[in-house]
């Protein structure tokens, strides 16, 4: 057998510390990202929705705080605009934002909680609707959940009924200083490849209005 010489024992040496190094700094790492993770959750949640998203009724919403589970809910936006949460109660959501929601929870909470962090996140959005009204098959409120023309919201009502004015319809909108605007549409004229600019995309509360 060979004699071990005083380098191989240092060469092994410096080979099992820096192994040993390895690990401590690939462990370390890990436990980093763990606790990242971890901390990401109460976070607020960067949804598909637009920042400056404004809730309305019939929203859900999903509140949740950090480390307080029996504060957390899914509750949905009443009609008169609120919601119900424990220990503060009936608190205002209609008409705000989520980040602005966010900021009034935690404020009230801080009451109870001695640092609240608080996540509101819109799980279904609701409250954006559109009305077609007159002679289609099914007049009533649909959901705008989606990009919707105006030939898309013909058909999911069901078409136009047997005496619809195709070159009567237009779109009823209402700006944001209160005054009513139309927007005409002609059926046939669009279905045929002209007039393709009238086919434009529905607003919430756009009344699409079929004489």
């Amino acid at each position: 057998m060979r004699p071990i010489s005083a380098l191989s024992i240092l060469v092994i040496s410096v080979g099992i510390s820096t192994f040993t190094l390895g690990q401590s700094v690939a462990g370390a790492g890990s436990s980093s990202l763990a606790a990242s993770s971890i901390r990401s959750v109460g976070e607020p949640a960067k949804g598909v929705l637009a920042n400056d998203y404004v809730i309305g009724a019939d929203d859900t919403l999903a509140i949740n705080v950090w480390k307080e589970p029996d504060l957390c809910r899914t509750v949905p936006v009443r009609p008169d605009g609120k919601i119900t949460l424990p220990l503060i109660g009936d608190v205002q959501a209609s008409g705000k934002t989520p980040r602005k929601l966010q900021q009034d929870i935690q404020e009230s909470l801080t009451a109870f909680v001695a640092v609240p962090d608080v996540t509101v996140i819109v799980q279904e959005v609701k409250s954006l609707k559109f009305n077609i009204v007159g002679e289609v098959v099914k007049p009533g409120s649909y959901p705008l959940t989606e990009s919707t023309t105006v030939l898309d919201a013909i058909a999911l009502a069901g078409g136009l009924g047997e005496f619809a004015k195709g070159n009567s319809i237009y779109v009823l909108r209402i700006r944001s200083d209160g005054s009513p605007q139309r927007l005409p549409f002609r059926y046939k004229q669009v279905l045929k490849g002209n007039n393709l600019s009238q086919n434009g995309q529905l607003q919430a509360h756009d009344t699409v209005v079929v004489p």
